[in-house]
């Protein structure tokens, strides 16, 4: 990729995303410009990556033909304001927080810009994360193609119609919370019948790990596989028995259902 990419805040997920641009070899250091008012977070960032760094929003916004609004929903509007007369004709402008929606966007820049919404979510730091991604019809098949492969470069990546953009935080965006939450109750089930709690993590994150590389490499419905763990009259299909008492698949179902009504919410506060 020739394009200059611009990040306009680097915390936890810019950092994520920096890193699977640099390590994937898409494009160079020097074409990666990141801004944030948290030096010791450009210096990380500089002293990690090789990337330029800088305190000025609007040098990034001026430098870049991509730029990821890696920031906090509830300044984006002023970080907008601040850049709007900075950024290049034809940038393409990425956002990645939930609620921030693409009229938002065209609105609060107040004129025609090519805008992608996408939605990430924290295992990128790990190379697996999972993004959604929307864009306005301004945005050419090419340049979609690019930002693709930006967010492919720290995990998969789906372009969706931006309809549903509001339920993804429920599926991918929040649900790492879920499942860290789960292997933290599974551990705490084997310290409960005496084993070290350091084994309890790693049995118990190596069996979620394990289980969702299943889902994803056989192809088969979760419910089969779930079957085939299930001896007849044994120890699973009893503590399967216990989790449907206690309504275990609602629970989860519900918690999604009030993420993505916060989801609306946000956007449309926006």
């Amino acid at each position: 990729m020739n394009k200059k990419i611009g990040f306009i805040g680097c915390g936890n997920m810019g950092q994520a995303m920096i890193g699977g641009i640099v390590k994937s070899g898409i494009t160079l250091p020097e074409n990666i410009m990141v801004s944030d008012k948290n030096e010791s977070f450009l210096n990380k960032v500089k002293e990690q990556f090789g990337v330029l760094t800088t305190v000025d929003n609007k040098e990034v916004a001026s430098f870049s033909d991509i730029i990821i609004l890696a920031v906090k929903p509830n300044i984006y509007g002023n970080v907008i304001k601040e850049i709007s007369s900075s950024v290049k004709e034809e940038v393409v402008v990425v956002t990645i927080a939930a609620g921030i929606s693409i009229d938002f966007v065209e609105r609060a820049f107040g004129r025609d810009m090519k805008v992608i919404r996408t939605m990430p979510n924290t295992p990128a730091l790990v190379g697996e994360g999972m993004s959604a991604l929307s864009k306005n019809c301004r945005v050419s098949d090419e340049e979609l193609s690019e930002v693709l492969s930006i967010f492919q470069s720290f995990g998969e990546a789906e372009v969706i119609d931006e309809k549903l953009m509001d339920s993804i935080p429920a599926i991918s965006g929040s649900s790492p919370a879920y499942v860290f939450m789960m292997i933290e109750a599974l551990a705490d089930g084997a310290v409960l019948r005496g084993m070290p709690r350091d084994k309890a993590y790693k049995f118990a994150a190596q069996a979620v790990y394990g289980s969702a590389k299943m889902v994803l490499e056989t192809g088969e419905h979760p419910g089969a596989l779930k079957d085939k763990v299930c001896s007849p009259g044994g120890t699973t299909i009893e503590a399967v028995y216990s989790l449907e008492m206690y309504n275990f698949r609602g629970t989860i179902i519900s918690a999604m259902e009030s993420c993505t009504k916060k989801a609306i919410e946000m956007s449309n506060n926006n």
